[in-house]
């Protein structure tokens, strides 16, 4: 594959925007570990990774292949590789299953419920491409798809779940559901000529807003819970007020009557949350005691 066509495949699966999920999923690792006195082992976090980026290109693609049409007709979105013919839909197609098959030969390298559960976690991820279709509360879904990853991660290391990390994925989905709905703002007329679901074309973009809001409340008061169930140290704290801080901001820069900073908010401010959040709780997860 030439370098201009892996950047149009990258592009497709908007592979910078995995900064969003790995990290949360990292936390799970070492959290996992941690409750056993112990670290992952360099083997743990390759396939750990491997099958972040396995999980996330399967549903990216799947997605665009599912929402080709929407994407066609979309102003916003004609351009991408698919509608603007930079990719066929077979060759999408295959770099899919090519994905699907990354992630359950991670999962096979790590543990037997790995391994199980992974075309559980395919389905979960490939049935989100359609509920735009049917629900105003997709947004939820998505959140829940990359939710599942610090669980997913925990069970990649300690082979059995904690129901401490759902926490952990409950803020991840609140999170990531809040700020799509964000996202969300910018198509609500298309969304109606589409006659695609979405919190904001349900209920305006003033209410949308405070739905958003409402679920990044939520996912700070989860990561409360989080830290106070494991635990962890002023390091912790800190990476739970850092969060609140660019939470804060990044509202800020979004209002009902303007939307012309959406880009900033939605990947900016986003990327530097999960990455500060890895950065303090993995420092407060290695300095804590088991």
């Amino acid at each position: 594959m030439s370098k201009g066509r892996m950047r149009v495949v990258l592009e497709m699966i908007k592979f910078e925007h995995s900064v969003f999920a790995l990290p949360f999923a990292l936390v799970g690792a070492l959290l996992a570990a941690r409750a056993v006195g112990a670290l992952p082992t360099w083997p743990q976090i390759f396939w750990v990774v491997a099958a972040m980026v396995g999980a996330r290109s399967a549903a990216m693609t799947m997605n665009r292949i599912a929402d080709l049409d929407y994407d066609r007709r979309n102003p916003r979105t004609s351009n991408r590789a698919l509608p603007a013919g930079h990719l066929s839909v077979g060759f999408a197609a295959l770099f899919a299953l090519a994905a699907s098959a990354l992630l359950v030969l991670a999962a096979w390298r790590l543990n037997r419920l790995a391994l199980e559960l992974s075309p559980v976690a395919l389905a979960i991820l490939f049935a989100y491409s359609y509920t735009k279709r049917f629900t105003s509360w997709s947004h939820i879904v998505l959140g829940f798809c990359l939710g599942i990853s610090p669980a997913a991660a925990w069970i990649a290391i300690r082979g059995s779940l904690d129901g401490r990390v759902l926490i952990l994925s409950a803020a991840v989905t609140l999170w990531v559901g809040g700020f799509d709905v964000l996202y969300a703002c910018q198509d609500i007329e298309f969304d109606k000529t589409a006659g695609l679901h979405s919190i904001p074309r349900k209920f305006g973009v003033e209410r949308a807003l405070l739905f958003a809001r409402g679920m990044h409340i939520l996912m700070l008061g989860l990561l409360v819970w989080l830290c106070w169930s494991f635990r962890l140290g002023w390091l912790a704290w800190a990476g739970i007020a850092v969060v609140a801080a660019l939470l804060l901001y990044e509202h800020s820069l979004v209002k009902a009557d303007d939307l012309s900073r959406m880009n900033a908010a939605f990947f900016t401010v986003n990327g530097y949350i999960s990455l500060l959040f890895l950065l303090f709780w993995g420092a407060a997860v290695l300095l804590a005691r088991p």
